[in-house]
């Protein structure tokens, strides 16, 4: 038996409860009343992929319907992976043990690029054929992919059947409805997809045909078997109503977010040019504060955790903020659970939502002002000043705080190097602005710490049609942004540039890549997300043997008329409109949040009303 298999080389692997299941809220079934099976797999660790909020809420949704079974797989650790190749044991899922290969569907969420590697790895040590062009006609083994990064899905096309365009809570069930429907009758694979391409939100990858021109762009994207023109991306209307689980799978080993998540709400009313994440969730949609506290207690009380954190984009946006921080505290103070904030905004900072977070946060406080002059935060679209920064950070001090991590870009459309200078002096304003204020922390020194990421455009962002700065330049200045700094009072750290351009690559890539991705997991790349497993050499040398520039996809600028690998989906926000907000950011202009004003991002029009209401989502 699989189970024997693996119990006996438990004692050799690091961490091997990631590998047993039988966790407190996991879910078993008997296999005999179960018609559909779902394989939810996370292309990265145990301990990465059940810190995922996504895959919480679309187990326990698929769950409640007796009949269908969702159970969860994640990818091996190279020691145990080394195991199952020696021992033919085939990657199974947790719940049962069985081989994930007997499943009807075998399900990834693809929330990061540099996973892609890892998906064709884990097919492998399922059995499962790679291509889909291989895989049988049976209707069984239904390969398919959610998550952001299939908003161009293209360097994916040729390893998945099916693609989930936006949010899966719906679109999800009426697809497995439609497997059960059509498995009843005896249907082929073929016959499925023709049909599943018509449910909305789905996208069938082998009917859409490529051409290109003689300059490697995209001449026409054109659909067969009768699939619609243009893929429209699944939303949820009703935000306040949405399922969400009642508890959590609670692991036996610590994850990366070991403690309860609830959702506050969806989407970003600010519309950063950079943010892949602010306009594929769009619109933004909001959680009433009763709603959110009735989630809060009873995740705390049926999973036992004694930490919640509230997930969203930008938390502080929310209309009830005050209110529902002042609830959620007196909740998880008098049941003695800590509750964790995310990023915050600093155009939005008092000293009254200080005195909330000094309740529930005693490290220190962490802000985004992404560029280092007020220039290149116009460039865009940050709509925070440096009056803004200092005057929170102002707060922060006063209010007892000695400590303040910055996030930073680097390689940002316009950018010179007075804005690699910028971040630097801007730091040590910080730095003696603390020295200035005198019912500052007595005893402390100030710790400004400075993150900086490579910039990288991505689709569906008015930056989608900027290149990224090639790897020499990057290093260039972020060895000037070293060199600038003069106190040790300032730290900084950085990205790898070559984990940035691969990044850029696969996010911007077409179905050329599909054969550069198999290359690469040919020579033994996997978990490229990890410093210690990526290898640029072997990807430079798929590239070369596959003749696919990456300087293409990653350091030319896309023309506004060209059309690109992700044109044929909708994500509900125009190409016009982010044409439109990549010409205002050259010009340095700033574009008002939705709150303030409508953009015309396409969003209200194809939701057929505004998308707020006296100060609130109506959605």
């Amino acid at each position: 038996m699989l189970k024997d298999k693996i119990e006996k080389h438990l004692l050799e692997i690091q961490k091997p409860s990631r590998y047993i299941g039988g966790e407190v809220g996991s879910v078993i079934k008997d296999k005999s009343k179960v018609d559909v099976r779902f394989a939810f797999c996370f292309p990265d660790t145990y301990d990465i992929g059940m810190s995922h909020l996504g895959m919480k809420i679309l187990y326990s949704l698929t769950n409640e319907r007796e009949n269908y079974w969702c159970e969860r797989c994640f990818a091996p650790g190279l020691d145990f992976e080394a195991i199952m190749r020696e021992n033919d044991i085939p990657l199974y899922a947790l719940e049962s043990l069985d081989p994930i290969k007997d499943f009807d569907f075998i399900g990834f969420t693809m929330q990061y690029e540099l996973s892609y590697s890892t998906v064709l790895n884990m097919l492998d040590l399922a059995g499962i054929p790679i291509f889909a062009k291989d895989r049988t006609n049976e209707l069984t083994q239904i390969v398919v992919a959610g998550g952001p990064c299939v908003c161009n899905p293209e360097p994916l096309a040729d390893f998945f059947d099916l693609f989930i365009l936006g949010e899966g809570e719906e679109v999800n069930l009426e697809l497995m409805d439609l497997y059960w429907e059509m498995k009843q009758q005896g249907a082929d694979r073929i016959s499925f997809l023709r049909r599943a391409a018509q449910i909305g939100g789905v996208y069938v990858p082998q009917f859409y045909e490529f051409s290109y021109k003689e300059d490697g762009t995209i001449a026409k994207v054109t659909p067969k078997e009768g699939a619609p023109a243009i893929v429209k991306k699944r939303i949820i209307k009703n935000f306040d109503q949405v399922y969400y689980p009642e508890n959590f799978v609670v692991p036996f080993t610590e994850i990366v977010h070991d403690r309860v998540s609830v959702e506050v709400l969806r989407g970003c009313i600010r519309g950063c040019r950079f943010c892949q994440a602010g306009f594929i969730y769009r619109p933004f949609r909001e959680k009433s504060t009763d709603t959110i506290c009735k989630e809060t207690r009873c995740l705390c009380e049926n999973t036992g955790y004694d930490e919640v954190s509230l997930a969203s984009l930008s938390t502080s946006d929310h209309f009830d903020i005050d209110n529902m921080l002042t609830k959620l505290i007196e909740y998880t103070e008098g049941e003695r659970v800590n509750l964790s904030l995310p990023s915050l905004r600093v155009d939005n900072f008092s000293e009254a939502l200080l005195e909330k977070i000094k309740r529930v946060r005693k490290s220190g406080l962490t802000f985004a002002a992404e560029g280092g002059t007020q220039r290149l935060r116009d460039v865009i679209n940050k709509n925070v000043s440096e009056e803004e920064i200092m005057s929170t950070c102002r707060i922060a001090f006063e209010g007892g705080y000695s400590a303040v991590k910055l996030y930073f870009m680097m390689g940002l459309p316009t950018e010179t190097d007075e804005d690699i200078v910028g971040i630097a002096e801007l730091a040590q304003r910080i730095v003696d602005l603390f020295y200035s204020i005198e019912n500052r922390p007595k005893g402390r020194g100030v710790q400004v710490s400075v993150s900086c990421a490579t910039f990288v455009p991505k689709p569906f962002t008015p930056f989608q049609f900027e290149p990224q700065d090639t790897r020499e330049e990057i290093e260039r200045k972020q060895k000037l942004l070293l060199d600038s700094v003069k106190t040790k009072k300032i730290k900084v750290s950085y990205h790898d540039p070559n984990v940035s351009q691969l990044e850029v690559i696969l996010a911007k890539g077409d179905r050329r890549l599909c054969q550069v991705i198999y290359a690469a997991w040919k020579k033994g790349c996997k978990f490229d997300s990890w410093s210690e497993h990526y290898h640029f050499d072997k990807w430079l040398e798929a590239f070369a043997e596959c003749g696919v520039d990456p300087a293409f996809y990653a350091n030319r600028r896309f023309d506004y008329d060209e059309i690109l690998p992700w044109d044929h989906l909708d994500y509900f926000v125009t190409k016009d409109f982010l044409i439109r907000e990549n010409k205002t950011a050259h010009q340095s202009v700033t574009t008002p949040n939705c709150r303030l004003k409508c953009s015309a991002c396409g969003v209200s029009k194809e939701m057929g009303g505004a998308c707020f209401d006296k100060g609130k989502s109506c959605f």
